[in-house]
């Protein structure tokens, strides 16, 4: 006898659950839409107070969630290569179909209908919530709240149904699938109005017959195209590699006396997307402060100095070669070897300078082809100290965990709070640079400069912080 939706659907959840509150505990993890919906009020506070357009604001909201929709449902399926690769052959939760008298495309169904639901109220209710304020300080009507939700959960639901119609074509032919995504990212930039108006973000414009059929009809039809196509059995080819650690290690000489730096350096080198994702991962947070900072009159009446925004959020976005560095990491590891968990933290200290800083320069160095190299000179001047920033809250913070960061309420918070305490009033001075150019730039750096002392002293006690915690363990 078949197992039923429900059963599977309930099953999941639980599952679901408990992973979530046995990393965290019951009461930090309950407490995370909680914190989303109070910093995402905040967010909105401080661009209602800006003067910004509320339309803007709620579209940008939908596009947040749509994409929020796309990482979800790629992480049970495309996130095994970069664990097979790493980890060799390990079973997901989505792949329990192998072992269970289970159709994997009945246990596809009841896996989508989780992640929407479980993750409507994890995240996108909390970020409705979290609009309240555009309807206290701006022209939001509080009756369009529920309507909100709605067409937010439904671009959540398309971009779930989208990623996985998007893995199963990949599993099938990797060219085909590249088709998709170009055909999909022309038919934007070309007929735009025309992709969406089949999309739940029309129903927030204007409800029409075509907008109701596509929001209802195109996440169940993505989600049986991708059940349909999707092949989970499939191996990658064969491949061989030059011995390339031996080479790192030479190269890098009295720097990596215990090869934790090769190490980190080839951790990169070897998971998926190699050190390309680097540069696109950048990059992508690169193009939209460019198309922003172009345009950026539409949406807030102010036009923030592009040197020091770009370097401020870029610095941010050096958190993604940090958790790449510790990807499948576990500081238990090294406990079995005459390794010290200090020069761990050394040698990934070391692997992001060498990773990150010069990619996060050569956006700048563009910027100052795009913006003025005058503008660019003092993002260069604060962007390294800032990375060295968010290294070091991160590594005592979060340690070698820090996607579970993430999740864990209190220590996100922190870890929020820490980023704020720096980035805001950063982002002020960029907005006010025109009214004091020299003194602001300066009092950039210098914060900058601080903030780069608090991050060294923050990782050289991670180190210590972390052996502690694995030895207590």
């Amino acid at each position: 006898m078949a197992l039923s939706y429900r059963y599977l659907f309930s099953k999941l959840v639980l599952e679901e659950w408990r992973l979530h509150t046995t990393l965290f505990g019951g009461a930090r993890f309950a407490a995370f839409p909680l914190f989303v919906a109070l910093f995402a009020a905040g967010t909105a506070t401080f661009f209602a107070l800006g003067g910004a357009d509320d339309g803007l604001l709620v579209s940008g909201l939908h596009l947040v969630v749509g994409l929020l929709g796309l990482q979800v449902g790629t992480v049970g399926l495309v996130g095994r290569d970069a664990i097979e690769d790493l980890l060799g052959d390990t079973t997901l939760l989505i792949y329990s179909a192998r072992t269970l008298p289970v159709s994997f495309e009945r246990l596809v169904v009841a896996f989508v209908l989780k992640d929407v639901l479980y993750y409507q109220f994890l995240f996108v209710l909390p970020l409705v919530v979290g609009a309240v304020p555009l309807v206290v300080l701006g022209d939001l009507a509080l009756a369009r709240l529920p309507v909100l939700f709605v067409t937010t959960a439904g671009m959540f639901a398309l971009g779930v149904g989208g990623s996985l119609a998007l893995v199963g074509v990949y599993t099938r032919s990797r060219l085909a699938a590249l088709a998709v995504v170009g055909a999909v990212v022309g038919g934007l930039l070309l007929r735009g109005a025309t992709v969406l108006s089949v999309t739940p973000y029309q129903l927030w414009l204007r409800p029409t017959p075509l907008a109701v059929a596509g929001s209802v009809l195109l996440p169940v039809a993505f989600t049986a195209l991708g059940s349909a196509l999707f092949s989970f059995d499939r191996r990658s080819a064969t491949r061989t590699a030059r011995d390339r650690f031996r080479v790192l290690h030479r190269r890098f000489g009295r720097f990596d006396g215990q090869g934790t730096l090769s190490k980190s350096v080839l951790d990169v080198m070897r998971s998926s997307g190699g050190l390309w994702k680097l540069v696109f991962s950048q990059g992508l947070v690169f193009g939209v402060l460019a198309v922003l900072l172009t345009f950026l009159p539409d949406v807030v009446p102010v036009r923030p100095a592009p040197g020091l925004t770009v370097a401020t959020i870029l610095s941010l976005g050096t958190f993604t070669t940090y958790n790449w560095l510790f990807s499948f990491e576990d500081e238990t590891f090294y406990l079995r070897y005459p390794v010290s968990l200090e020069t761990v933290f050394r040698s990934k200290l070391l692997a992001f300078c060498l990773l990150a800083l010069p990619v996060g320069l050569a956006y700048l160095a563009l910027g100052g082809y795009l913006f003025g190299l005058r503008s660019m000179l003092v993002g260069v001047a604060v962007f390294v100290p800032l990375s060295l920033y968010v290294f070091g809250v991160t590594g005592y913070l979060a340690g070698f965990a820090p996607t579970d960061l993430l999740f864990d309420t209190p220590t996100f918070a922190l870890f929020t709070a820490a980023m704020m305490a720096v980035l805001v009033p950063l982002v002020v001075a960029a907005i006010a640079l025109p009214l004091a150019p020299l003194a602001l730039s300066a009092g950039s750096v210098v914060l900058s400069l601080l903030a780069g002392g608090v991050g060294l002293y923050l990782y050289a006690r991670a180190g210590a912080r972390w052996a502690a915690a694995a030895r207590a363990a």
